[in-house]
């Protein structure tokens, strides 16, 4: 920080956060040579990834030779202030997570996390996909959602469409239509 690249070079920083849980499989894809040089082509200079419980370290490493910067975290009391600074947000598919970042305006791409159980987090993360206010990806095709992605292709959510989704959880959940 605080030397000339930093002035004269506009940070566009992507946010990856897991929330609270582990997500080694979301971890693990950001960190490849891969997504990280994809990143890079896109335009953006940095990677902070709050890895949660996580036991996968991913490798940090300061901007060079066609890769950004890499940082990571395990847990913040608000990852609020991250999200605000962030130019791209990958993150689980945890509704807190979506709706924040939907509400901030920034791109997102959700990964979702095949290996829980139940897995209501996707259908939520599908159908707001498909209304194209985010992308929505798996681990194994966070590099391919990368490379097609146009952020300016995206719809801005606004908060009131929630009706819809509600719908979609209460019927999901089971309960009865009104």
């Amino acid at each position: 920080m605080g030397d000339i690249d930093d002035i004269t070079k506009e940070k566009r920083v992507v946010f990856v956060t897991v929330g609270t849980t582990s997500f080694d499989a979301l971890v693990r894809a950001v960190d490849t040579p891969e997504v990280k040089n994809e990143l890079f082509k896109k335009g953006y200079t940095d990677i902070l990834i709050q890895m949660g419980r996580g036991s996968y370290i991913p490798t940090r490493a300061s901007a060079e030779n066609g890769f950004p910067a890499l940082d990571y975290f395990t847990f913040s009391s608000s990852i609020a202030d991250y999200l605000k600074s962030a130019s791209l947000v990958i993150s689980h598919a945890g509704s807190g997570s979506i709706f924040e970042t939907l509400r901030l305006g920034k791109p997102l791409i959700v990964v979702v996390n095949e290996d829980l159980m139940d897995n209501h987090q996707s259908e939520l993360a599908e159908e707001l996909a498909e209304r194209k206010h985010l992308y929505c990806a798996r681990p194994q095709t966070l590099y391919k959602t990368i490379s097609d992605m146009d952020p300016g292709s995206l719809v801005p959510y606004q908060p009131g469409d929630a009706k819809p989704v509600a719908e979609l959880i209460y019927r999901y959940l089971g309960f009865p239509e009104d």
